[in-house]
C-alpha cells in the first residue's frame, strides 16, 4: 500500500490535506542494520515505513530486549522523544534495507498551523497507538506463550521469514528456545 492510502486509512483527510502531509516528507533509506536512533539521543524524526522492516529494542544489563518490530504500513519513532524532547530511551535499528518517509520535528511541528483539525487528527492517531499498546499488555497478561505466539504468527506471517527468530521471542516476552519449542509442536 501506498503512503498516501495509508495515510487516508489512518486519518479523515482531504486529499489536499493529505498532499501538504506528504509534502513535509522526504524520502530515506536505511541498510540493513543501519542505525535509525540510538538510546539517549533526541529523537528528531517520524518515518512510515514504506517497504522493509525496523526494531525498536534496548540493552538491559542482562540481555537485549526488543520491544516492537514494524513493517510496511507502520510508523516508527520514539514518540515520547519526538512528541516530549525527551533522550530516547529505545534504539531503532533496520533488520532488513527500509525505504521509509521520513518527517523532521521542525515540519511536524508547521502542520498544525496548516491543518485547522490537526489536534483532533493527531490525537485519534495517538489513541490508535494506545489501543495497540493495550492490547498487547492484556495478551501479556492473558494468553499462553503458544497463544501469543499463535496469534502475532497470524499477524505477521511475513516477518517470520525476514528477521532473526530472537527477535521475534524478545516481542514475545519469551527465549529463544521456548519459541522454537512452540514452533516444532506447531
Amino acid at each position: 500500500m501506498d503512503f498516501k492510502a495509508s495515510l487516508f486509512q489512518m486519518f479523515d483527510l482531504s486529499d489536499k490535506q493529505a498532499d501538504l502531509i506528504l509534502s513535509k516528507f522526504r524520502r530515506e533509506r536505511l541498510e540493513k542494520n543501519e542505525l535509525y536512533l540510538e538510546e539517549g539521543k533526541k529523537c528528531e524524526k517520524m518515518s512510515f515505513i514504506q517497504a522493509g522492516y525496523c526494531r525498536v529494542f534496548r540493552q538491559t544489563p542482562d540481555k537485549e530486549v526488543t520491544q516492537w518490530i514494524g513493517g510496511q504500513g507502520y510508523f516508527v519513532t520514539d514518540l515520547a522523544s519526538f512528541l516530549f524532547d525527551q533522550e530516547a530511551k529505545w534504539s531503532i535499528d533496520a533488520l532488513t534495507s527500509v525505504e521509509l518517509f521520513t518527517l523532521n520535528k521542525k515540519d511536524y511541528q508547521t502542520i498544525e498551523g496548516e491543518i485547522p483539525d490537526w489536534n483532533i487528527l493527531e490525537k485519534r492517531f495517538i489513541a490508535k497507538c494506545f489501543m495497540v499498546l493495550e492490547q498487547r499488555i492484556f495478551n501479556f497478561i492473558a494468553l499462553s506463550a503458544e497463544e501469543r505466539y499463535r496469534q502475532y504468527f497470524e499477524q505477521q506471517k511475513d516477518l517470520f521469514n525476514q528477521v532473526p527468530l530472537q527477535y521475534i521471542a524478545s516481542v514475545l516476552g519469551m527465549s529463544p528456545e521456548t519459541l522454537s519449542r512452540i514452533r516444532s509442536k506447531g
